[in-house]
């Protein structure tokens, strides 16, 4: 219980933060920092979309397994991918690992009615948490951009979630 309130209060102080960004103006390398299979990523804000904590999501028969279905947010039918799996992690999920995940909806700009499966939220990173950066591996997806290394060597992947959203596999869910 207390950690559904921990994690509702991030949500909600996150939310702000995007908010107060956004009325300044999001620069290029102003990120959301989630992780997913225990691995890093930096999604652009300007990409990002609102934050919701884990809700009940619809099964659609024969569909990929990273696609896990649809659910309602703010009364809205949204497709739920789950981003590790996209990623391709198998890593199984549980009733647990879900009731502490988070839903991170593709910014209305996009017109991509989904939303990400993230299993942490890290907050808000810029250039200025970072030692050095890296190019994309020459085999990298599409959407991989720049990958940075903070001051404690942990690597953060930045997904593009334009190019995501417009990847081919990405918009073939049928299994």
């Amino acid at each position: 219980m207390a950690n559904r309130e921990a994690l509702r209060e991030l949500q909600t102080r996150l939310a702000s933060r995007l908010q107060a960004v956004r009325g300044e103006g999001v620069s290029v390398s102003s990120w959301l920092a989630v992780e997913a299979a225990g691995k890093a990523y930096l999604l652009p804000l300007g990409q990002s979309g609102e934050i919701f904590p884990w809700v009940a999501v619809q099964r659609v028969p024969y569909t990929q397994n990273w696609f896990l279905g649809v659910a309602n947010l703010r009364g809205g039918l949204v497709g739920v991918v789950d981003l590790a799996a996209l990623l391709g992690s198998t890593a199984p999920r549980n009733e647990q690992t879900l009731s502490d995940a988070s839903l991170l909806a593709f910014n209305a700009a996009l017109e991509v009615n989904a939303a990400l499966l993230v299993d942490r939220l890290a907050g808000l990173r810029g250039t200025d948490a970072f030692v050095a950066s890296e190019p994309p591996a020459d085999d990298a997806p599409a959407f991989f951009g720049t990958t940075y290394v903070d001051s404690s060597g942990a690597r953060w992947q930045e997904i593009n979630l334009q190019i995501l959203s417009q990847y081919p596999a990405f918009l073939s869910i049928s299994a």
